[in-house]
């Protein structure tokens, strides 16, 4: 089974996707880990990838195509994947049908408003745990390890807007691409984690 993770930033992609690999087994593939691992590697395709990074451009959807191809011909990826922030554009999804064959897109859909605020009121810790501030009723520290929690440098009204914009303008259109395919489920990603969760396995058990 080989899915695809659609949602705009502060859907929750990140907190579903650990979920779901641990509930079905999926691999779960991030691009932003593939980055990381081919530039640590000193990879061809990483060294070319730094360069753009490095002057602050972003890195071309060809570099970023043959980066995931790359990663979905190892070994793992054979009995299925689970991608996660790609495709991000409608050319990116037409080169991933040319190398590798998707089951389904599943689309985490919360209204823009909410996801304002989720992500400017979200605080994090450097052990990888995240909260909202409403939950946190005044505590600044981490539930799990008690060090001093934080708020992401762009998790501002400013960047954040622009982000979101930025997915309206190259990601959303992925939306009608998977639609006119018959492979997109689209879910409600408004509630807690685990009723998110609940619809999303809803979902996918009616299609496997």
């Amino acid at each position: 089974m080989n899915i695809i993770l659609l949602g705009a930033p502060g859907a929750g992609k990140g907190t579903q996707a650990s979920m779901l690999a641990e509930k079905y087994g999926f691999l779960h593939i991030s691009t932003g880990d593939i980055f990381r691992a081919n530039i640590k590697g000193g990879t061809e395709i990483g060294k070319l990838a730094k360069t753009y990074i490095d002057a602050g451009k972003l890195v071309p959807d060809s570099v970023t195509c043959e980066i995931v191809k790359d990663r979905l011909s190892k070994e793992d990826a054979a009995e299925g994947f689970m991608l996660d922030g790609f495709p991000r554009n409608v050319f990116q999804a037409e080169q991933l049908d040319s190398f590798s064959k998707i089951d389904f897109c599943l689309n985490i859909n919360v209204p823009f408003e909410l996801l304002m605020d989720r992500i400017c009121g979200r605080r994090v810790c450097v052990c990888g745990e995240s909260y909202h501030v409403t939950a946190l009723n005044g505590r600044t520290t981490c539930l799990k390890c008690g060090k001093e929690l934080y708020r992401r440098a762009d998790d501002n009204p400013e960047t954040v807007s622009a982000r979101l914009e930025t997915y309206l303008r190259e990601t959303e259109p992925l939306i009608g691409y998977y639609e006119k395919q018959g492979k997109l489920l689209s879910v409600n990603g408004n509630g807690a984690p685990k009723e998110v969760f609940a619809r999303i396995c809803s979902a996918i058990d009616s299609r496997i």
